[in-house]
């Protein structure tokens, strides 16, 4: 970049403080190897008075305009109480996207740019707690809830707030080579590149199982047994059923299969012993039911989207251990 590239946050009544503050101080920090700034962080507002999400207000004084003039615009979050977007910001981003400009959203930011259009037939993330909402509402929009960003060239989006940094550091990198983004990530202590996806950080519930389904006994003994090796045709005949009749049943009940439950319990049971015991691999496979190492390996990583060792690094509790939950 032979000129400074100008980043323009904007930013939207009920803004998230965190999504704001965090690309702008990764692109504030960066620097060339000669120590100048190759970026120049600017705010920009529909209305010079911002509210906050925490109940501060912001004064901002630049307006829409300004977007005219940025080569990349920053779309952070708004919380839950924000109004529907104005005609004159998505006119403004409509213009943007069409003049070429790089936008990228970070966290439920995501949503601003489906509500402009600028998302439509395009892949795209978000918080992964507002990955179904955004699907429902946009169903233009294939929406990825286990990646941390995704880029289309020059439309990009984040997931939660943290996922901002490694979008930005992305783009950074894109623009200025891998050295200065390595710069970039060390003033912001996090790596370059973050092993695993957004997946990781997923709380994977089973579907929920009515009370008093003809289910429930069966699903608490799996819970119960999960070290031991479960077939279907060991569940069909617990059950009483055929094998067709009991996973028709469970389907209907459940809304997934009866391996694929089983799966995710086993999964579950692994992310807690990760987490919460220093057993190792081998012993925690055996544990949750996988068999062996190489397969709990296979099948936890397509699942979390990370390894056992990976998931352990960034999770594993450093206080006493607490029981396991009933």
């Amino acid at each position: 970049m032979a000129v400074m590239h100008t980043v323009e946050v904007l930013v939207l009544d009920h803004v998230v403080p965190f999504d704001m503050a965090a690309p702008m101080t990764v692109f504030d920090w960066t620097r060339l190897p000669d120590g100048r700034s190759p970026y120049r962080v600017r705010l920009c507002a529909e209305s010079p008075e911002v509210r906050a999400d925490g109940g501060f207000g912001l004064r901002i004084d630049r307006g829409l305009d300004a977007l005219a003039d940025a080569d990349t615009i920053i779309v952070p979050g708004r919380s839950d109480e924000a109004e529907p977007l104005s005609p004159a910001v998505v006119t403004a981003l409509r213009e943007a996207a069409a003049a070429g400009t790089r936008i990228a959203s970070v966290c439920v930011g995501a949503f601003v740019l489906a509500e402009a259009g600028l998302l439509d037939g395009l892949r795209a993330t978000t918080h992964w707690v507002a990955a179904d909402l955004l699907a429902r509402r946009f169903p233009q929009i294939d929406v990825r809830p286990d990646v941390l960003y995704v880029d289309n060239g020059r439309i990009l989006t984040s997931a939660g707030a943290a996922a901002a940094l490694d979008m930005c550091l992305h783009m950074i990198r894109l623009d200025l080579g891998s050295a200065v983004a390595a710069h970039a990530a060390r003033m912001s202590v996090m790596p370059l590149e973050r092993e695993g996806g957004q997946a990781q950080f997923i709380v994977h519930e089973h579907p929920p199982v009515p009370r008093g389904s003809t289910l429930e006994p069966l699903l608490e003994w799996i819970e119960d047994n999960l070290a031991r090796e479960i077939t279907l045709p060991a569940m069909a005949a617990r059950s009483g059923m055929s094998e067709r009749t009991f996973s028709r049943r469970f389907r209907e009940q459940t809304g997934t299969t009866p391996l694929q439950w089983l799966l995710r319990a086993r999964v579950r049971r692994a992310q807690y012993l990760l987490e919460n015991s220093d057993h190792p691999v081998e012993r925690i496979a055996r544990q949750a039911g996988f068999g062996s190492p190489t397969s709990f390996r296979e099948r936890f990583r397509r699942v979390v989207g990370t390894t056992p060792q990976a998931y352990r690094a960034a999770f594993h509790a450093r206080k006493d251990v607490v029981p396991e939950p009933a």
